[in-house]
């Protein structure tokens, strides 16, 4: 679908979101696969934030592809008793993304394979792609709750996908991966070797240059810019789907599908990157990464990997490099930093790992600081083009501006950034809902202190989890 139009759409999926009512599940615990037909345990599906997906054989060929994903409760519980439904896709809904990489001519495309509630059958059968051949392919998942927990189909299904839902205990939450390392290593050689082409993210007189020499200048953002991160970047998924509200069913989201199921509702998973692609790059004059898409006749779209390869081509980069720090609440083990899990999120994603040289913008401390000193004044100096923009979530914010204003004060304080040394730069004004309806921003630089910490810092009441709602507005 046209980026163009997916602004209105993810308003009207998201706009209902509340920010009330919201069960927490401790960071880092991890979720039981399910097993069909046993017996559910007394837990009512208002009360739940986890759910299982059901990966199916062979992920990464076309056939696996095209086979539904199947959403489904954890535990035992069946969809009805958790929740776990794509009629609920706003609180629980699963989305899946592929990203296809040529080996041969570098070309890239897109495939979203569909994820249907367990018990259910699609409403229009999934498109089958045609794959080059030795295709490389990466599947990235987001959800719209708290914990999702890969499940396989058979016995070998997520080893014949390399798939990985986190470290041995600790899923890392929302969202997870097949066979990312492998596809992000081909193309970076690729690209070495001039065979795989990604496009400059390019400039915009739109944009007004802000944070002197830490700023980005007039660049478009990009999925690593301090300019747009969050507590936890480069998460979920810009994957559509269609659901049949009569029905229940969903279908892939593609125009021949938009026209043969009339009343259709389009879903929409709060990411990170459908906030640059969809929100930010519009309002700023900007256009993210594209290649077609299998499912939908070749049109051109968006995806998280192709945000990543943006974000990382060599002059595309930022000199200040925003990488998954080990604060980010999805990379935590029992509230503790914990560098391994940290280094797989980012080798799923392409990003280097901890070191020395990458903890100079991205550790803990570094990164609460960078996003400071770099995002405030950003927001400051382009607040007249941030506020014609639409809102992604009207529950956080009446327009881009103070969704952004809100989100960097609510990231602020999930990153525990206030125990080292820094104050939160943001004062947010809220109506009577809790929606952010004016901002003010403090753009003196600060120097983060504290910086050996090795856990996060007690808090209080942190605001987490149901990570779409309270912990990281929308997802986003």
């Amino acid at each position: 679908m046209a980026l163009g139009l997916l602004i209105g759409i993810v308003i009207v999926v998201f706009g209902g979101h509340g920010i009330s009512d919201i069960s927490q599940t401790a960071l880092g615990a991890s979720a039981s696969p399910s097993a069909s037909g046993s017996t559910a345990p007394a837990t009512t599906a208002a009360a739940n934030v986890s759910c299982d997906i059901i990966v199916p054989a062979n992920p990464l060929s076309a056939a696996g592809l095209a086979t539904p994903y199947q959403l489904t409760g954890t535990g035992g519980m069946t969809a009805a008793q958790s929740g776990c439904t794509m009629t609920n896709a706003a609180n629980l809904g699963a989305f899946v993304q592929a990203t296809i990489l040529n080996p041969r001519t570098g070309q890239m495309a897109v495939y979203d394979p569909l994820v249907i509630t367990q018990g259910t059958t699609p409403a229009v059968a999934p498109v089958v792609p045609t794959l080059p051949a030795n295709a490389i392919v990466t599947i990235d998942f987001g959800f719209n709750g708290t914990n999702l927990t890969q499940v396989g189909a058979t016995p070998t299904a997520l080893a014949q996908g390399s798939c990985v839902n986190g470290t041995a205990g600790s899923i890392f939450g929302q969202v997870s991966f097949c066979n990312g390392i492998n596809f992000f290593n081909t193309a970076h050689r690729l690209e070495a070797a001039g065979r795989l082409v990604v496009p400059s993210e390019g400039t915009s007189g739109k944009i007004v240059a802000s944070g002197g020499a830490l700023g980005t200048g007039q660049a478009c953002p990009v999925t690593h810019n301090f300019d747009m991160i969050d507590q936890d970047q480069s998460d979920n998924v810009t994957t559509l789907y269609l659901l049949n509200p009569a029905t229940g069913q969903t279908a892939q989201d593609t125009t021949a599908n938009a026209a043969n199921i009339p009343g259709s509702t389009t879903l929409a998973n709060g990411s990170d990157n459908i906030l640059v692609d969809a929100f930010m790059d519009p309002t700023l004059g900007c256009t993210p990464f594209q290649a077609p898409d299998l499912a939908n006749n070749n049109a051109p779209t968006s995806s998280q990997a192709l945000d990543e390869l943006l974000a990382e081509k060599p002059g595309n980069q930022p000199r200040i490099n925003a990488l998954v720090p080990e604060n980010d609440p999805m990379v935590l083990v029992n509230n503790a930093f914990n560098a391994q899990k940290d280094n797989l999120y980012r080798a799923e994603l392409g990003q280097p790992a901890v070191s020395a040289q990458t903890n100079v913008s991205s550790a803990p401390a570094v990164y609460c600081q960078n996003m400071v000193n770099i995002q405030t004044p950003f927001l400051a100096a382009n607040q007249t083009v941030l506020a014609t923009g639409q809102s992604p979530v009207t529950a956080i914010g009446n327009n881009l501006l103070t969704f952004l204003a809100n989100r960097l004060n609510m990231s602020f304080t999930n990153l525990g950034c206030q125990n080292f040394g820094l104050t939160n730069p943001v004062t947010v004004t809220l109506d009577g809902n809790g929606a952010a309806i004016a901002a003010t921003f403090t753009t003196t630089v600060q120097k983060a202190t504290n910086t050996a910490a090795a856990t996060m810092p007690t808090q209080g009441q942190r605001k987490g989890r149901n990570h779409h709602q309270l912990m990281n507005p929308a997802g986003m």
